[in-house]
């Protein structure tokens, strides 16, 4: 899998390292709270998973499943929620947690349903930011890297449901993608 990545963006030690910093302020910020971390399916399940164990406090986990690209490297597609919205998060302190914030369509979309259900309080952390791609009005409220635009795996990231056990974040090589088929 390493031989169709360009390059490594981000080593599994800079992954952990930043991942514990987060986790260290998220601690902070919640102290005497029992947040919820809600995890965007499935590309942050790795993020969160990590995440979760960096946090000192008691929190629950919740999950949501979603897609929009559909096996397509660059062009999200119409977004689809692939099981029901079942969480509810009315006067809870709620933790999103997403791997990446690219166009924010998604991320604009969830963020409304959990505001409808009048959490307590409401914040969003993303392992990524590509803020070249954004098209909806999104701002995380802890960001564990800005990127540039460019394809990356790894980390929980895929491509076509792959790379995502790669234990870094990398550049894939346009050839792996361009070659596909669109949907």
């Amino acid at each position: 899998m390493n031989r169709d990545l360009a390059y490594e963006m981000f080593s599994a030690q800079e992954l952990k390292t930043r991942v514990a910093e987060i986790g260290r302020q998220l601690t902070e910020e919640y102290q005497g709270k029992a947040p919820v971390l809600l995890c965007i399916m499935k590309g942050s399940l790795v993020f969160t998973a990590d995440l979760m164990r960096e946090i000192n406090l008691p929190c629950t986990l919740e999950s949501i499943t979603l897609s929009s690209y559909r096996a397509m490297a660059t062009r999200p597609g119409e977004l689809t929620m692939t099981k029901p919205f079942d969480v509810d998060v009315t006067g809870q302190d709620v933790i999103v947690v997403e791997d990446i914030l690219d166009t924010g369509k998604t991320l604009s979309y969830v963020m409304e349903l959990l505001k409808a259900q009048s959490p307590a309080s409401l914040k969003l952390v993303v392992l990524l930011d590509k803020p070249s791609r954004r098209e909806a009005q999104v701002e995380a409220d802890i960001v564990g890297f800005t990127i540039p635009d460019a394809f990356v795996v790894g980390y929980g990231l895929d491509y076509d449901q792959k790379y995502r056990n790669l234990p870094c974040i990398g550049v894939l090589k346009p050839s792996v993608y361009s070659s596909q088929p669109e949907a």
